[in-house]
């Protein structure tokens, strides 16, 4: 019997304490593992009998569903700055999709050519059972952030990026965590009038601190000829929250998220949820929709199947659906001019078919343009 958990390290944990940070990796994985993945052809019909529709909207392997499946490789893609899947196959076909720890994967470039036919390889070890493995390039998805290295071949994390910003965005969370673990209170200052040794004093302030911390008392005792005087500290002449607040703006727009996400409304206009959502898609979600399904159509298609015009496609409809007001709005304006029939608004809608719901209407009083008049043609029009 073997336990597994999670690999969560101290490393991990510290950067992850940093709201902004987090929040981000947050919006942008649980975006990503919100919107389901289809197979189409040509005519943008979806394909279900191929051997990937089971693995993209079932189950990718025995341990993960496609939610959680998309969501880690989101999360891998933005903290590591690569994200890895390794594509399983026996004699019959595709048999799972694992993805692998970013930390144990190492890109090999033959240059010295021992590998025929391949520039470069996935080295893998499995920091379970220790085994190593090379990978060929067509048994592994790589998905990279938006930048890499000289290359081409790693992508770098937000996180290397932004190291200063994301030093100081830290550093900044500890100091607020340590002063109110102090009760907001700064540093103080006792005063006497004499000499004591090293020793001496350190007891002294040991005894102090001892008694302050007591219970959380507000209030303590000082020896007769001695006084305390506490350090100003203030946070607004320091302008502390605004240097703090800009870090986080900078974090956010490194990783494309908008200030309203994160609950920072001091310069944004209103605007409702789809208006919101549709600046977020065409802003960020677009070019990293774009990065999956072009990996996904080189690595789990065949040359042929690209050329008869399949490929894979996110369902952003999930994310960019308004109000109900809204909503309904559209999809009467599309219904009206033949975009969709009845069954597939009701569909949009998570409704059955209904009958003669196949069908679609226009408006039978239009025209194309050269044809404008010729109903009156060889009428008297006054």
């Amino acid at each position: 019997m073997e336990l597994f958990g999670s690999s969560y390290s101290a490393e991990m944990g510290s950067d992850l304490s940093e709201v902004t940070f987090f929040s981000c990796l947050k919006i942008l994985s649980e975006s990503l593992g919100k919107m389901p993945c289809y197979l189409i052809d040509e005519d943008k019909r979806r394909i279900t009998n191929h051997e990937t529709s089971w693995f993209l909207n079932v189950q990718p392997n025995d341990f993960m569903t496609p939610a959680q499946f998309f969501t880690l490789l989101e999360f891998n893609r933005n903290y590591y700055g690569n994200a890895y899947v390794y594509i399983d196959k026996d004699s019959g076909g595709i048999t799972g999709l694992y993805p692998l720890d970013p930390r144990s994967v190492q890109i090999w470039i033959d240059n010295a050519g021992i590998f025929p036919n391949r520039k470069f390889y996935y080295f893998y070890t499995d920091s379970r059972t220790g085994k190593s493995f090379y990978f060929d390039p067509a048994e592994v998805l790589h998905f990279k952030s938006w930048i890499t290295d000289e290359s081409g071949l790693a992508g770098k994390s937000v996180r290397e990026i932004l190291a200063t910003s994301f030093t100081g965005a830290k550093a900044s969370t500890k100091f607020l965590n340590e002063l109110y673990s102090k009760g907001l209170m700064a540093s103080a200052v006792v005063k006497f009038t004499g000499d004591l040794k090293r020793e001496s004093q350190d007891k002294l302030l040991d005894a102090i601190i001892a008694q302050a911390e007591d219970k959380g008392r507000r209030l303590i005792t000082l020896p007769f000829g001695f006084d305390i005087q506490k350090l100003d500290l203030k946070l607004t002449d320091n302008q502390f929250f605004e240097l703090k607040k800009f870090t986080a703006r900078q974090i956010a727009a490194a990783f494309g998220v908008n200030s309203f996400y994160l609950n920072d409304l001091e310069k944004s206009s209103y605007a409702s949820a789809a208006a919101q959502n549709l600046v977020f898609y065409t802003s960020t979600l677009l070019y990293i929709l774009n990065l999956y399904e072009q990996e996904m159509n080189r690595k789990l298609l065949t040359r042929k199947e690209l050329l008869a015009g399949m490929g894979y496609k996110f369902n952003v409809a999930v994310l960019l659906r308004g109000d109900p007001e809204s909503q309904a709005e559209v999809i009467q304006k599309l219904i009206a001019v033949g975009v969709y029939s009845v069954d597939e608004a009701r569909h949009l809608l998570d409704r059955p078919s209904c009958e003669g719901g196949d069908v679609r209407y226009v408006n039978g009083s239009y025209v194309r343009l050269e044809d404008i008049g010729k109903a009156y043609e060889g009428k008297n029009v006054e």
